[in-house]
């Protein structure tokens, strides 16, 4: 059996640029008009679990949640791997075993992954954060421990 590439030229200049220069040099680089601000990158949760990428259909959701002053998200888990960044207020996250995380605006966080937790607004303003689930089509992103005893 013969098998044949037919590549463009094109083609062979995006297999240049892959294979000669790394990955992270295709970020979006800091200019004189454009600012680039690292936020969080690790292989890890705060917790200091590896993260790993459930199979199937991969599928980014994210979401802007807002917590009133004195609430709190009740306890659950995400199945998937997730990561958030607090834009208003104070939100603290506590584990079952007592690990707690504070929080403020302009802090990122990569999300425990199938740990219990809970978050909770220590502060005088509502939380507002954007977190992001690297997840798949279908997936529950979270879910609800409260009645489970531990």
């Amino acid at each position: 059996m013969k098998i044949t590439f037919h590549l463009r030229w094109g083609h062979l200049l995006w297999v240049f640029v892959f294979l000669y220069f790394p990955l992270n040099a295709l970020a979006l680089e800091a200019s004189a008009t454009i600012k680039v601000t690292p936020l969080i990158q690790s292989t890890q949760s705060w917790n200091g679990a590896s993260i790993a990428y459930p199979a199937g259909q991969a599928q980014i959701t994210g979401l802007m949640i807002e917590i009133a002053p004195g609430a709190d998200t009740g306890w659950h888990q995400h199945p998937a791997p997730s990561f958030g960044v607090i834009t208003q207020g104070t939100l603290e996250v506590t584990l079952r075993d007592g690990q707690v995380k504070r929080l403020q605006a302009g802090d990122a966080l990569i999300e425990v992954v199938n740990t219990d937790h809970i978050g909770r607004n220590v502060g005088d303003v509502p939380v507002k954060l954007i977190v992001f689930y690297a997840g798949t089509v279908g997936q529950v992103l979270t879910v609800k421990t409260d009645e489970v005893k531990h």
